[in-house]
């Protein structure tokens, strides 16, 4: 078994189900020490008593800036340094122009974008030359799909961030990169706004169909997109945005 991040300390935002789950598993066979947030605290304790002694479970609403105040305050006392940032948090909506409200506005942001800039900001001064940053955003951004707007425009933003991080950070040695998953078969389809239970099998139908490789993506094949550019292996990426699509975007 590859050893990338023995005595690392990674945070891994979102890391109680779905991608963040798979990746926090990951790092955490890999040798680091993981701190894995999320907000529902049942699903966050059972990935805590999976994960072992090396986990820390945090429970941390990440659209809150004083809980990430809180949050990295915490990391601070316990590690004293963050190695990696894999900040995943995220939540999504099918929701049509005219059914948005303010307030549906505000959330998806909030989660969405507010919450993985602040998130970058509380955490950099414990992040050193070496230090690495991925984000996931999602192949939404580059694709029109109807009654995705505001998801899209979040992930949008996203990118963006990314991009403009890894600009400002280079210089400090602490690189910066996106994932932009495709259709992933997590538990977010099963509870995304917008969407009723009954449309669900129909949605996954329609995912598959125009996924190029006829599939919805497993959680732990994004995760090793995720733990790559997080490594000393993609030593020399910073700025990218890595599609893990099965070729929905591409062609």
């Amino acid at each position: 078994m590859s050893a990338r991040f023995t005595d690392k300390v990674v945070v891994v935002i979102g890391g109680n189900s779905g991608i963040g789950l798979a990746a926090a598993r990951a790092f955490a066979g890999e040798g680091a020490h993981v701190v894995l947030t999320g907000r529902n605290p049942e699903t966050l304790r059972s990935a805590g008593k999976e994960l072992g002694p090396r986990a820390l479970p945090i429970q941390s609403e990440i659209s809150d800036v004083r809980q990430t105040d809180a949050l990295m305050e915490e990391i601070k006392r316990r590690h004293g340094r963050i190695d990696v940032l894999f900040v995943n948090a995220g939540i999504g909506a099918f929701l049509p122009i005219e059914a948005v409200t303010e307030r549906d506005w505000e959330q998806i942001m909030g989660v969405n974008l507010k919450g993985v800039f602040f998130t970058v900001q509380k955490a950099l001064p414990m992040m050193k030359s070496g230090a690495s940053i991925v984000i996931t955003s999602s192949i939404g951004w580059k694709m029109g799909i109807p009654t995705n707007s505001v998801y899209a425009a979040s992930k949008a933003g996203v990118r963006a961030l990314g991009r403009n991080f890894a600009a400002e950070l280079v210089s400090r040695g602490i690189r910066v990169n996106v994932i932009s998953p495709g259709c992933v078969e997590t538990p977010i389809i099963n509870r995304t706004p917008g969407l009723p239970p009954e449309a669900i099998p129909a949605l996954r139908e329609e995912m598959i169909k125009n996924t190029p490789m006829h599939r919805l993506g497993e959680p732990d094949e994004v995760a090793r997109a995720a733990l790559f550019l997080a490594s000393d292996e993609a030593s020399f990426i910073t700025g990218i945005d890595m599609l893990v699509d099965g070729g929905a975007a591409s062609f």
